[in-house]
């Protein structure tokens, strides 16, 4: 089937999912391009794909239209257009595991699709969102994840009750100035890991929770890094010494 109008009512429904309350509504989100309707679909999670006319049908048992070039400006969210748009349903949670990322108030969505893509490539289990960070199905997060949102599980709480729950995890908070470098810091078996927001840092009342703080040493020249970065690197030096044994 060959959808040619913009007004037609299954279009206008793609539309909404561009705004979080509509993905939270219908428990579902999109994505665009083939390289991420793979991941989707490999993942169990793609329910229906919308191929630019002209294209070829490469998922025979998901349901599927072909729409015109128009309509797929209409729906996308980015500037240039692709040939593949898929509607997902979420993710679904999964154990969390020993080895946890916790993000307090994270608003940039290059920051968060950084982090998830580095906590995939450093073998951790799980990252938290705390409920005012970005939203995980933010089209420019899932973008910037290259993928890697389907390979790990991801979970939103309240960050100041949740944290009462993790009795049995080490509770790492970054500071600079009262921090422990994180490559001397031996590693515990079942690890949690606090990055702040990327302005304010770790907000007054999650800092209670942190058992210890760390951070990472770098020339005095640099006062700092951002969020995805300083993430990413803390991940890398407790994947090396996991590796170590």
């Amino acid at each position: 089937m060959l959808i040619t109008s913009v007004n037609n009512e299954k279009i206008k429904e793609l539309v909404k999912l561009k705004d979080k309350k509509y993905r939270d509504k219908t428990n579902l989100f999109f994505v665009e391009g083939k390289d991420l309707c793979d991941e989707a679909y490999n993942s169990g999670i793609l329910r229906e794909i919308y191929i630019l006319e002209g294209q070829d049908n490469i998922y025979d048992e998901i349901p599927y239209s072909y729409i015109t070039n128009d309509i797929m400006k209409k729906i996308s969210d980015l500037s240039s257009i692709t040939n593949y748009y898929g509607v997902c349903t979420k993710k679904v949670e999964e154990d969390i595991g020993s080895k946890i990322i916790i993000l307090d108030n994270i608003q940039d969505p290059g920051n968060l699709g950084t982090i998830i893509r580095s906590a995939v490539a450093f073998g951790f289990d799980t990252v938290v969102l705390s409920e005012d960070t970005v939203d995980m199905y933010n089209p420019k997060v899932i973008r910037s994840t290259k993928g890697m949102i389907f390979n790990i599980n991801i979970i939103i709480r309240p960050l100041d009750t949740y944290l009462k729950e993790l009795k049995d995890y080490t509770i790492y908070g970054t500071d600079v100035i009262n921090g422990i470098d994180i490559s001397k810091e031996p590693i515990p078996s079942k690890l949690a890991i606090i990055i702040g927001n990327e302005g304010k840092g770790i907000s007054t009342q999650i800092k209670q929770y942190c058992k210890k703080n760390i951070y990472i040493k770098m020339n005095n020249n640099c006062e700092s890094l951002n969020a995805g970065v300083s993430a990413s690197i803390i991940m890398y030096e407790v994947y090396k010494k996991w590796n170590m044994f």
